[in-house]
């Protein structure tokens, strides 16, 4: 099995074994029918993925790389807040007659701060510092701003990135490692998703900025299961499993902003059968 698999099928059974139920609790989501959308869930769970080793990848079932990478794209690269800049509709939900999702995702690493150097946005701060100050422990953004919580139609989740860059033995270039902090996960609609989305991100500045990929280390507050999708983690979980496939980009690219959905190549990938119609909370 792929290395995402077993992190992800024991994270998956210590949720239903160990975790704690919402049930009966006075809670935001809820179903398209409008009854309430419980979880059972753990606090603080942390799961590390060695990017040298192999891509993070699920082979339970398939995870769309593609679609998860133009969505990486379209928050850091075009830092956009509107939909109709993205080619999926995983956020149609959230956005408004005029497909702005509010104040959120990218419109925040949109926002230029001043800084001793310039006016920079938090993107071009994490490349300027990685290329001219690779050992500041200071290179991370952030996306949840308070001020601008009660103009986001949804508050991230996903909120924040700490970079980091070590000088290993025996290796002529450093290494980028990096830590995502979400406040919570949806894990059987979103966990690989993320994983792969922040992982590829981890690629793509290691690329641009010359470095080797590391490790990348994902810590969720609240990582949870919705009731309705205990079930369909159960089969899940029990399924066969596959080696991990080759993800690499374009290597010709080094301009962080000249990243395509086409320099993103998936050769190998073996999974098992999709799941389609997974109920969202909203």
């Amino acid at each position: 099995m792929s290395y995402a698999d077993k992190i992800f099928i024991d994270m998956c059974q210590d949720i239903i074994e160990n975790g704690v139920s919402t049930e009966g609790e006075k809670v935001r989501p809820h179903w398209e029918d409008g009854t309430s959308a419980y979880t059972i869930k753990r606090f603080g769970v942390v799961n590390r993925y060695d990017l040298r080793k192999e891509f993070p990848a699920l082979t339970l079932r398939r995870t769309g790389l593609k679609s998860a990478f133009d969505e990486l794209l379209w928050i850091w690269q075009k830092k956009s807040n509107n939909i109709q800049n993205l080619n999926s509709h995983i956020w149609d939900s959230w956005a408004d007659e005029d497909g702005s999702i509010g104040k959120a995702y990218g419109y925040q690493m949109s926002v230029k701060h001043q800084y001793r150097e310039g006016m920079m946005d938090q993107v071009d701060r994490v490349i300027y510092d990685l290329k001219n100050n690779p050992y500041s422990r200071r290179i991370m953004t952030n996306i949840y701003v308070h001020a601008d919580l009660h103009e986001m139609n949804l508050y991230p989740c996903a909120y924040s990135m700490t970079f980091n860059v070590t000088k290993e033995k025996n290796e002529d270039r450093l290494t980028l490692n990096a830590i995502l902090n979400q406040r919570s996960q949806d894990v059987l609609a979103a966990n690989n998703w993320n994983v792969c989305q922040y992982a590829l991100l981890v690629h793509m500045l290691a690329q641009v900025c010359d470095m080797n990929a590391g490790e990348f280390v994902h810590v969720i507050a609240d990582a949870h299961i919705y009731d309705r999708h205990i079930p369909i983690i159960k089969e899940l979980i029990q399924r066969e499993t596959f080696e991990a496939p080759k993800v690499w980009l374009n290597p010709d690219v080094k301009d962080f902003y000249a990243f395509t959905v086409d320099d993103l190549h998936v050769e190998d990938y073996v999974t098992g059968p999709q799941i389609k119609n997974i109920p969202i909370a909203i």
